[in-house]
Formats: C-alpha cells, structure tokens, sequence
C-alpha cells in the first residue's frame, strides 16, 4: 500500500501509533498503523499473527496487513489497524469524572466477554486485559485490542512476567501460568476500574510492585468489590475473583451471567413504532465523543437529567423560546 504516516496518537514502551494517510483509496475504514523498529518488533509481529489466526470478530481490532519500511536510516516494522478516534475505556473513565453508570458499564463488559470468548474459543490468551487495550468507537462500540503478549492456549511457558502487575491473576504471579482463567481476572480488575476509576487494588503510598505481586500470590486477599455495584454486579465480579482458575468461570459462562446476560445493544436494534424505545432517551447518543474535552458534558449525565418528553417539550417551548428548525447541524440523515 502506498502511504503517508500522519499525525501520532499514541506511544508505547516499543511502538508508536500514527494516523494513515493512503496516497490513494487503499482503505475504506480509518486506519492507524502500529510502528516499531525491526529489532525490537517481536511483540507487533506476534500480534499480527494471533490476530490472523483469531479471524473476524466484531469485538477484536481488525488487521489489515503489514509492511516494512526504511526511514531516517532505520528499518520499521509497521502493523496497520483500524483507527479508534474515541481513545480507549481508560480515557473514557477519566472524561466522565473517573465513574462509568453501571448500565453502560453492563454493556461494555458483554462486549469484552464475547471478545473474550472469541478468544479462548480459538485457542489463544490475550494476557493483558485492562481498560487501556480496550478501544472505543464513535458509534460506542468497543473492541480488544494490544495482542502483542497473546499466546496459544497450553503452550509451554518460560519463567516470565506478562501483562501488567495491577491485573495479574494469582497463579500468574505465583506459577507464571497465563491461561483463559487469567484473562478473566484481569476483567474483573478492569469492571471494577470502570466502577470506582481506581485500580482494583488499593495501593498504599510507597507499595512497590513486589508489595503488589506478593498481595496477589499470597494469602486470600483478593480486590475489593465495590459497594456501589449492583447485587448481579457483585456476583459477577466475585465470579471474576475466584483465586483457583479450575473454579473461575470461563468466558462462555459469564454470557449467560445476570449482570450482562439482558443487556441491549441500541445500535444493533430499531424500534418498530414511535413508541417502541424502551429506556431510551430521546435525542441521546450512546456514541463516545471523537474530540472530547474536558468541560464538556458527558454523554453518560443524561440520565440524571432526564425528563418525559411533555416535559422536554414544555421546556423546549417555553424556556429556550422559539426553535431554528433550519439549522441542521444535530440533524442526522436516516435515509
């Protein structure tokens, strides 16, 4: 494909992630490419193969393809991506004051759980679950991403750490084991993360990582569940926390969970009548915002704001007076 490497929109410890900017119509979809240099690029490469291997899914990050290219003198590795504009769960968290509504929160998890299950159902561990690798969509949609630790299920493992201290799993600090049940505890950490905007664990003021790991693989302490969860909630996330992975549950059985197993997608659905709209809230878009600034309004405060539509109407009459129907800037086009 013949391209311009655009503006970055993200670094890492052994990669950066810039816009595409194809010369010509290579790419439908937005596109953001993932670049290391060829001698530290292990981890892109494997990414790219375990996403080959994983196949389609709505709820993973598509690949479309590699490449390598000689710049400023240095060989790159360059793995291209479909483009998140809306950033990451974790930047979501921060934009909305550091706490998700659990109704969102419920959407959000089914969606990592049927990534999750996409996953282990292939024969592969993601081994780095956690809001940061999980990117968000204009349209609210999220999908997993970041499978540079990916491994196939049951291979053989060396005496290595992976993933990221604060979501590790007890067997993983303790026996370096990194299977499905792993997976699921990180996504437990990451649901109580989007509840409190805090790590799961509660980190004393000078606790290092060995202190951490050693209160994961010791004793029976386990993070605690946060008292404003709903019941089904808490259920889900101790379902999450079990510290035998033999006893864990598995991905496939947390789709069948309470805490996500009724939960409606409004993209994936169109009412049938006027009134066919359920919890909706008329004009509310459950899309993130692609440029959000801080002092903006957070598209998940509409709830505590929301009025019947007498009421909004009433309002819309009498308080902000008469309406500029021909301005069309919220109009959306449907057909």
């Amino acid at each position: 494909m013949d391209w311009v490497r655009g503006e970055t929109v993200g670094r890492g410890s052994f990669a950066t992630v810039n816009l595409v900017i194809p010369k010509a119509n290579s790419y439908s979809t937005p596109t953001a490419v993932k670049t290391s240099q060829v001698s530290t690029s292990s981890s892109l490469i494997n990414e790219k193969h375990v996403l080959h291997q994983l196949g389609s899914c709505q709820r993973i990050i598509p690949c479309f393809g590699d490449d390598y290219t000689f710049e400023n003198g240095k060989e790159y590795y360059n793995l291209f991506l479909e483009y998140a504009s809306a950033g990451t769960l974790s930047d979501q968290v921060k934009l909305n004051g550091g706490k998700i509504p659990e109704h969102h929160i419920r959407r959000y998890t089914r969606s990592i759980v049927e990534g999750l299950d996409h996953i282990h159902r292939n024969g592969f561990v993601h081994c780095d679950i956690k809001l940061q690798n999980i990117l968000v969509f204009n349209d609210g949609e999220i999908k997993i991403a970041d499978f540079g630790l990916a491994k196939k299920t049951g291979e053989e493992q060396s005496f290595e750490c992976r993933g990221t201290p604060l979501f590790m799993s007890p067997e993983s600090v303790n026996y370096c084991e990194y299977e499905s049940p792993a997976d699921i505890w990180a996504l437990g950490c990451a649901v109580v993360e989007m509840v409190t905007g805090k790590p799961a664990w509660n980190l004393e003021k000078d606790s290092n990582m060995w202190s951490l790991l050693l209160r994961i693989g010791a004793g029976d302490e386990s993070p605690v569940i946060p008292e404003e969860l709903s019941k089904e909630g808490k259920d889900f996330v101790e379902k999450c926390f079990v510290k035998d992975p033999k006893k864990r549950w598995t991905a496939e059985m947390l789709l069948n969970h309470p805490f996500v197993e009724d939960v409606k997608n409004v993209n994936e659905s169109s009412p049938r009548n006027h009134f066919d709209f359920n919890d909706w809230v008329s004009s509310v878009s459950d899309s993130v915002p692609n440029s959000p600034e801080p002092e903006e309004l957070s598209p998940w405060d509409f709830d505590s704001k929301h009025c019947s539509a007498v009421d909004r109407l009433r309002q819309l009459v009498t308080d902000q007076g008469q309406m500029c129907w021909s301005e069309s800037d919220n109009w959306i086009s449907v057909r």
